[in-house]
């Protein structure tokens, strides 16, 4: 039984060691990630999620871990920025409200699949066009959903969280042991 991360994000690598884990092999799955006309946030990253795992070639007997996470604001998906200039808009978009971080779990073990979607509010402090210009120089932007990582140089620009830190970073571990634990993979070695 092999453990097959379908992500090449080097967070959900490192929060997977959290849970003891080291995934036997890496496989990024290739989909269009583009959401559909009128596809609200929540129903998109768990599509994106659903359609990882289906994307990713396995065994029969392997587990396959897939997630995807996306930034809310109201109705509006943040994907990854394409650039510095989309990054500040995003960032001043977030500046002094709150937003959702919506992280879509999916486990798949032959053809059956465990899914769980994890929803956090988040605080973003009002914002200088100083602490943005600062924050995008780190370039901690770059590839994150919504322009930025909470686990990184942002963390100083997030007073407040509702819900789940690990969720936010990119793989919520409380659910996603549940997940990998349904689907018979052993977590912390050898606990069933």
């Amino acid at each position: 039984m092999k453990l097959i991360l379908g992500s090449g994000s080097p967070r959900r690598l490192e929060l997977l060691a959290q849970l003891g884990l080291s995934p036997d092999d890496i496989r990024p799955p290739e989909i269009d990630e583009t959401p559909r006309t009128g596809e609200l946030p929540r129903p998109y990253c768990v599509r994106i999620a659903r359609q990882k795992a289906a994307a990713v070639t396995a065994g029969p007997d392997d587990t396959v871990l897939c997630a995807d996470t996306t930034v809310a604001v109201g109705r509006r998906i943040l994907g990854k920025p394409a650039d510095a200039d989309e990054a500040a808009d995003f960032l001043r978009l977030m500046s002094g409200r709150r937003h959702k971080v919506i992280t879509a779990v999916a486990v798949k073990r032959g053809e059956k699949l465990w899914e769980r979607d994890v929803v956090t509010a988040v605080r973003m402090k009002r914002l200088t066009e100083d602490e943005i210009a600062g924050y995008l120089s780190t370039g901690d932007w770059q590839g994150k959903a919504g322009g930025y990582g909470i686990q990184g140089p942002a963390g100083a620009l997030i007073p407040w969280i509702e819900g789940s830190f690990t969720a936010v970073v990119g793989l919520p571990l409380a659910e996603t042991a549940n997940l990998l634990r349904a689907a018979g993979h052993p977590i912390w070695k050898g606990t069933p």
